[in-house]
């Protein structure tokens, strides 16, 4: 019994890490192309705030890490908390999709900007500075996301479709799948904080040449 009733579980929760995965893509591919999309000025403006800024990377200006680690912390903390909420109101759960696809977006135009600006070279900084902390943001706000659209589906599966089945069980799951991917993003930010500006000391000599 215990077998068959985790199944179908098991089942949806790949299904979603796979839509949740496709839709993430896509909004990378999105954020790439909306780089091209800007006009010239707009494309002027993000060139020179992307060489002023690489001109403070070389020159070692960063900003404090215990700063740096606290308002990353605050904001991927945000990111996955407003998640949790957004599932737990049920009607919220289009905006987890949404959330996802927006993130998705974030990560391909940071990436795409760079790249435009600088080619190869562009790839390289991108791998040093926007990549390593999103190896770990990423992965926790799909989990999140899966966490917060299966509890969303079994309140509208078992209470509002069927009016059985308990919520205590599911609620527990999401909020301790919650807090795991609380204590994730704070190593995300403990990597952006003191990882990410030793690589791009190293990468920004490379957009400067």
């Amino acid at each position: 019994m215990r077998t068959n009733g985790w199944k179908p579980r098991t089942a949806d929760s790949l299904m979603l890490y796979v839509f949740v995965g496709v839709l993430f893509a896509v909004g990378v591919v999105f954020g790439a192309l909306a780089v091209h999309a800007l006009t010239l000025e707009q494309q002027q403006n993000l060139s020179g705030d992307l060489d002023r800024f690489v001109k403070t990377m070389e020159a070692g200006m960063f900003p404090d890490e215990v700063d740096t680690f606290w308002s990353r912390t605050a904001f991927y903390g945000k990111w996955i908390l407003l998640i949790g909420v957004l599932g737990l109101t049920v009607v919220g759960l289009p905006f987890v999709l949404a959330l996802d696809f927006l993130k998705g977006a974030l990560v391909g135009f940071a990436i795409g900007t760079v790249v435009s600006e600088h080619g190869w070279k562009g790839i390289l900084f991108a791998l040093a500075s926007v990549v390593p902390p999103n190896m770990i943001v990423v992965p926790a706000v799909m989990i999140a996301s899966v966490a917060a659209l299966s509890f969303s589906l079994h309140v509208i599966r078992y209470r509002l479709m069927q009016s059985k089945g308990k919520l205590r069980p599911a609620f527990v799951s999401l909020c301790m799948m919650l807090a795991l991917m609380l204590i994730a993003v704070s190593a995300a930010s403990l990597v952006e904080a003191y990882v990410s500006p030793a690589l791009m000391r190293w990468a920004a000599p490379l957009l400067m040449e």
